[in-house]
């Protein structure tokens, strides 16, 4: 499966801790990310993640457009829902494509884990056949 990490700056080590903890399952899949969130992640892990640009210079957009062509199979997303970011119309408009094609979205880590245990027993494999 193909997963997407973005994180905003406050949840970035949030999602560092994440992917520490489920590193095993994550390794078994593709993952890409936003620039910055993409190389803490590696650099705690040693995860391969195919990264694009931060996340505020377009790699959200970069991202949405894999959504768009329906090459994301989930989307990780930590946001942080008490500081409003200029890029959050950007946020919205890829949290819709997500809706609009079916993408299974975590945009807080009680989410995440239940999608990750939902990857790692096989809930997702209906995915596979969309494709």
């Amino acid at each position: 499966m193909n997963i997407a990490l973005i994180a905003h700056d406050e949840k970035k080590e949030l999602m560092v801790q994440f992917c520490i903890a489920y590193c095993g399952v994550l390794s078994r899949n593709n993952l890409c990310a936003t620039g910055t969130t993409g190389k803490m992640v590696s650099e705690a892990t040693g995860l391969t993640i195919q990264k694009f640009l931060a996340g505020s210079q377009g790699g959200s957009q970069q991202i949405a457009a894999r959504i768009s062509c329906n090459e994301i199979d989930m989307l990780l997303f930590f946001r942080d829902p008490l500081n409003p970011k200029p890029n959050e119309p950007n946020d919205m408009n890829m949290l819709r494509l997500c809706d609009m094609h079916n993408i299974p979205v975590a945009t807080n880590i009680a989410t995440a884990e239940v999608l990750i245990h939902g990857l790692e027993r096989g809930d997702l494999d209906w995915r596979n056949i969309l494709k």
